[in-house]
C-alpha cells in the first residue's frame, strides 16, 4: 500500500509533523512519500492520503485547502486523514476550561472533511521561533509585549501523540 503524506508548512513545524507521520507509517511496513502539497501533481500512485497544514488566523494555508478541493473526486474514493498544526504552549485547556486543540481547528475543516470524506482530523501543537518575521502578523508578534505573552516561543509538538496517531492510521489501513 502506498501512502502520500502531503503538507503545507510556512516555517517547517508542520513539515516536521508530516515527516514524523511518514516515519511511523514506514515503520509499520507501509510505502510512504512525504511531499509539500504544492508539489503533488498526480495521485494515481497512492492508495491512501494524510494531508496537513499549518493554521494561521484559524485557517489552513491556501495551498493545502486548494490541494484538497482540486483533488476532491479522487480523495473521496480513498482513505484520507487530515491534520492541523498551530496552537502554541503545552496546556490542552485555557483558564476557562475550553479544549484548546478543539477550538484551534481551522474554520474550513468541517467543509474539507466532508468534501474528501476524511476518516479523521487531528490538531497538534505547533512550534514558534522568533526569527525573521515573514508577514504583518508575525512582525506584530515580534514587537508587541502582549502578543509575546499570547504566542510563546518554543517547540510544543508532542511527538508521542503524533506518532501514536500515525500508528492508529497504519492499524486502520491494515484492517481494510
Amino acid at each position: 500500500m502506498s501512502i502520500l503524506v502531503a503538507y503545507a508548512s510556512k516555517h517547517g513545524a508542520t513539515e516536521g509533523i508530516a515527516e514524523r507521520i511518514g516515519e511511523r507509517l514506514r515503520a509499520a511496513g507501509l510505502e510512504v512519500e512525504v511531499r509539500p502539497a504544492r508539489a503533488v501533481r498526480d495521485l494515481a500512485a497512492y492508495d491512501a492520503f494524510v494531508v496537513g497544514s499549518a493554521v494561521y488566523m484559524f485557517h489552513w494555508m491556501k495551498e493545502a485547502a486548494r490541494f484538497l478541493r482540486r483533488n476532491q473526486a479522487v480523495l473521496a474514493e480513498q482513505p484520507v486523514w487530515l491534520f492541523s498544526s498551530g496552537p502554541l504552549g503545552t496546556e490542552a485547556e485555557d483558564p476557562q476550561g475550553h479544549d484548546l486543540l478543539a477550538v484551534s481547528a481551522p474554520k474550513e475543516i468541517a467543509e474539507l472533511e466532508e468534501a474528501v470524506i476524511a476518516r479523521g482530523h487531528r490538531v497538534f501543537f505547533g512550534a514558534f521561533h522568533r526569527g525573521k518575521p515573514s508577514g504583518f502578523g508575525e512582525r506584530m508578534v515580534a514587537i508587541m509585549p502582549a502578543a509575546r505573552a499570547t504566542f510563546p516561543e518554543g517547540d510544543f509538538r508532542d511527538w508521542d501523540d503524533i506518532g501514536n496517531w500515525a500508528e492508529s492510521i497504519a492499524h486502520e489501513l491494515s484492517e481494510d
